[in-house]
């Protein structure tokens, strides 16, 4: 399976949207400062993710999360963000 994720920065309330093929192991990388783009903003929590069968499909959807109608459909289906 493959991920794409949404995390969100306990420091400045900023999301992260990334995929990946091991959820677990990547949300430990950024929260241990382990991935450059997000060494300064750690701690984070995980908001969303979904799972795809196909890598494109997660390389798509992640895509599609980073426009200004990706944001907007996170921001409406996560109450919290």
């Amino acid at each position: 399976m493959h991920y794409v994720y949404v995390i969100q920065s306990l420091k400045d309330k900023k999301l992260y949207i990334g995929h990946t093929s091991d959820l677990v192991k990547r949300f430990k990388e950024h929260n241990a400062g382990l991935t450059e783009s997000t060494r300064n903003r750690k701690p984070f929590k995980l908001v969303y993710y979904e799972a795809c069968n196909i890598l494109n499909d997660a390389v798509k959807r992640e895509k599609s999360f980073k426009t200004g109608f990706g944001r907007a459909y996170l921001k409406r289906r996560l109450s919290d963000i």
